[in-house]
């Protein structure tokens, strides 16, 4: 399917099933989202990477208006829906302050693997324990799919948008996985550096036993 969507360039990466917090300001959004809201629909978010509105994006709904400030301003919740690839972007819409894109959505295959998407899962609690970071997720770890788990693992812009235009679900588990024994291993290793640093400067017994 090929529709016309209003977008909304950001410097993040929105994968579907995401909630995700925005406070709207500018005039040409408060636009956007005004009519967004009235009309029920939908709009993009095309990731934004050294200043460049990239292919892909996530179409998001307007979950819930969580606050409207008398300037026009607002606070939304949204949610990601699916991934779209753009085709033209139109950046002059009669009577919009906004821009939009031609867009169409890329098949994207679900199937997944109990045992690759558990090494991923426990790969993602080793980073947290090694890094200290406390996380819980609000499914069990057993239904969490890449998709919730990509922020979550360390990946940088650039490898988060990687992701978002792999359309299989075994592809982006197996791009976590790759990413996670690569960095690990790294984290460890810099886990025992700081511990030799602290020791620095620490009086030591440095004797030898039978010399």
């Amino acid at each position: 399917m090929t529709n016309f969507i209003p977008i909304f360039p950001l410097g993040i990466v929105v994968y579907p099933g995401e909630h995700l917090n925005l406070h709207i300001f500018e005039p040409r959004y408060k636009q956007l989202v005004s009519e967004c809201i009235r009309e029920n629909k939908p709009f993009g978010i095309p990731a934004v990477i050294d200043k460049k509105v990239n292919e892909y994006g996530t179409l998001v709904e307007i979950s819930r208006v969580e606050k409207m400030y008398d300037t026009g301003e607002l606070d939304i919740r949204t949610k990601g829906l699916k991934v779209f690839r753009i085709l033209e972007i139109i950046r002059e819409v009669p009577e919009k302050l906004y821009a939009g894109a031609i867009v169409n959505y890329p098949d994207n295959q679900e199937r997944t693997n109990a045992k690759l998407q558990k090494q991923v899962v426990e790969a993602v609690r080793e980073l947290h324990q090694i890094l200290q970071v406390s996380k819980s997720f609000p499914q069990a770890d057993d239904v969490l799919r890449s998709y919730d788990l990509a922020h979550h693992a360390g990946l940088s812009l650039q490898e988060e948008y990687e992701m978002l235009h792999l359309f299989q679900e075994l592809q982006r588990l197996e791009y976590l996985k790759r990413h996670l024994l690569k960095v690990i291993p790294v984290m460890n290793e810099m886990e025992r550096l700081k511990d030799r640093v602290k020791l620095n400067g620490h009086f030591k017994n440095l004797s030898v036993d039978n010399f």
